[in-house]
């Protein structure tokens, strides 16, 4: 019915690894024998389960890194917006499923500010579909998340709140937009640093996209913080978010500049061009620990789902 050559091409390009790529061949009924030859099973199977020094992070690393993040971010602005997460059919696939710690509706007080909430929310949740979509059977599941005991790490370490206290994203606005703040900048700079990485130009169209959204939301946060006077606790954990990257040059910017305190709404270097975070970099700041060779922690207590989990 379909050419050899065609077939593996979709079973590559759908796939994150050749171990992926097995299960998506017997998902389809194609290792049972005689379904397209022996000549198709050899060549899209015989590659060995681990990747070669050099070669180029397939697009189904990527897309997987990204879709952890998503979790991330959907899970946060669900509870924040609507009082719960994602439902379980949105959270399935490769890896080892985890639960979410922590998160409940946020007591807003401004109709505008819960309407951003819920804007963002189904942004996320539609991010976390598209990638589910567009890897199919490759899409890792949800890992284990914690939006509780993370953010108290995080606030301790920026200096927020003292030791001994609790920082609750979900308790007030203020808290809320500080807790979003968190996230939005890394995604911002973590799928810029992903682009090269893409070399399917469609992919790489569509993660353009998501990058402008976040890009979107992340100026909605920083002006929310500027307006409602909540420059220190935000430069504070900028300055945090810097220090845990390990990236060894600031990366990262606070929503003022200067004894004036004049706004800093778009974090640039000097030609006015968005910062790119590695994917070890970004794993650095999700687990809340610096340097190398760390695969859990903080927001990801069991560590990320995927090829892509280890800073």
């Amino acid at each position: 019915m379909f050419k050899k050559s065609l077939i593996v091409d979709m079973i590559n390009r759908s796939s994150e690894t050749p171990a992926d790529r097995r299960n998506f061949l017997r998902g389809m009924g194609l290792l049972s024998a005689g379904t397209v030859g022996a000549g198709l099973v050899g060549a899209s199977v015989a590659a060995p389960a681990e990747a070669a020094p050099g070669d180029p992070i397939s697009d189904g690393t990527v897309l997987n890194f990204a879709l952890n993040l998503e979790y991330l971010e959907a899970e946060f602005y669900c509870f924040a917006a609507y009082g719960h997460g994602l439902s379980e059919a949105m959270a399935t696939g490769t890896g080892t499923m985890g639960g979410v710690t922590g998160g409940h509706r946020v007591p807003f007080k401004s109709k505008s500010m819960r309407y951003y909430a819920e804007e963002i929310a189904n942004d996320e949740i539609a991010h976390v579909k598209f990638l589910r979509t567009a890897l199919g059977s490759a899409a890792v599941s949800r890992p284990a998340i914690d939006l509780q005991s993370s953010f108290t790490g995080a606030a301790v370490a920026a200096g927020v709140i003292k030791q001994g206290e609790t920082f609750d994203p979900f308790s007030s606005e203020a808290f809320f937009l500080l807790g979003a703040f968190l996230f939005e900048d890394v995604g911002v700079t973590a799928y810029k640093g992903a682009a090269p990485l893409i070399q399917n130009k469609d992919y790489l169209e569509a993660a353009a996209g998501i990058l402008a959204v976040e890009a979107y939301h992340a100026g909605i946060v920083r002006t929310l913080l500027y307006e409602n006077g909540l420059s220190t606790p935000t430069n504070a954990i900028s300055d945090a978010r810097d220090s845990l990257d390990g990236a060894g040059a600031d990366k990262d910017q606070g929503i003022t500049t200067g004894a004036s305190g004049r706004a800093n709404l778009v974090p640039t270097d000097a030609n006015s061009i968005a910062f790119s975070r590695s994917p070890q970099e970004v794993l650095n700041i999700v687990y809340l620990t610096p340097g190398t060779g760390v695969s859990k922690g903080g927001f990801y207590p069991a560590g990320l789902n995927g090829d892509l989990k280890t800073s």
